[in-house]
């Protein structure tokens, strides 16, 4: 199994991301109504404005390949400290080959870690589209519960796409 580590997303990573987003409903997939095809640096600009510092609400991540230090993946952490709690968000395996290899769920795992363990967080949720079985698995196996279906909660063009909220509390987690 490959090893991951998580590092800041910066702008040097704005090329890779953008490159990633190849079309307008993978982009809405992946970053719901913040984002708008195409994906350009004005708009990540936006999003790591205020990120990755101690009083920041969201800590946003590249997911680098230990092995030859390549970046193949995102993932975001966005807190609500008044109550003890965050939101995983922006999930994405980027290189295509690697997917379904376990890496999203290491991604999922190395992040709850980071809500729990260092900001001591008492309980992490997500939303996932309800097509996306892959995912709905990887969250599973990394211990999320699904908490509700929000139905026809998106709508992409003439579709409309129900969401699966799911969360661990940090009893779960510690187990």
């Amino acid at each position: 199994m490959a090893v991951i580590k998580l590092e800041h997303f910066e702008r040097s990573d704005f090329a890779q991301l953008m490159e990633w987003m190849d079309s307008p409903k993978f982009l809405f997939q992946w970053g719901g109504q913040t984002f708008s095809f195409p994906l350009n640096e004005q708009q990540l600009e936006h999003y790591i404005k205020d990120a990755n510092t101690n009083t920041a609400q969201a800590f946003i991540y590249r997911v680098v390949h230990v092995e030859n230090n390549e970046v193949i993946g995102h993932i975001q952490l966005q807190m609500d400290r008044v109550n003890q709690s965050a939101r995983i968000g922006k999930v994405l395996v980027g290189k295509r080959s690697l997917r379904g290899q376990g890496i999203g769920q290491l991604m999922i795992k190395k992040v709850a870690a980071i809500a729990f363990e260092e900001l001591k967080l008492h309980r992490v949720s997500l939303g996932v589209l309800d097509f996306n079985l892959s995912a709905i698995a990887c969250y599973e196996k990394a211990g999320f519960v699904k908490e509700g279906l929000i139905r026809d909660k998106r709508r992409m063009d003439n579709e409309f796409w129900s969401v699966w909220e799911m969360s661990m509390l940090e009893n779960e987690w510690m187990k």
